[in-house]
């Protein structure tokens, strides 16, 4: 019984730090969130992804993100940040825990990819969805 009520902790915890993520990606202008992989929460602008975290506590990197080449060769070299499995050749990297780097960096690192890849989109896509997220406020 005791291993159930650390689990269910771990549990609580995980679904805190995963949610400050989620209403910060979701305050972004056109920001939709998919579940992928049964295990991952992706938010996508336009349908593309900017940002993933870990639904499964403890059992893979807390959050990815893209960064611009020369800040992705910065981040790899910090404590806690990895390049992301299968996706570090197009520069994303993996914050491996909540804690490795402090919230307000991790907000401008979601914040910019959220740019980048907003970037990406066509320019049609991107005076509607910034009309849509002036609107919203």
């Amino acid at each position: 019984m005791g291993g159930t009520l650390r689990e269910s902790a771990a549990d609580t915890i995980s679904a805190m730090s995963i949610e400050w993520v989620r209403r910060y990606c979701l305050s972004l202008g056109g920001v939709t969130e998919v579940v992928q992989f049964e295990e991952h929460l992706a938010f996508q602008v336009a349908g593309k992804t900017f940002a993933v975290v870990h639904l499964e506590p403890g059992m893979g990197n807390f959050l990815t993100v893209k960064a611009t080449p020369e800040e992705y060769a910065e981040l790899i070299e910090l404590p806690g940040v990895a390049p992301a499995p299968y996706a570090a050749r197009n520069h994303w990297a993996a914050i491996e825990t909540e804690d490795a780097l402090p919230a307000r960096e991790v907000k401008r690192l979601i914040g910019r990819s959220y740019a980048i890849i907003f970037a990406t989109l066509p320019k049609k896509t991107q005076a509607k969805l910034a009309g849509a997220h002036q609107r919203e406020r």
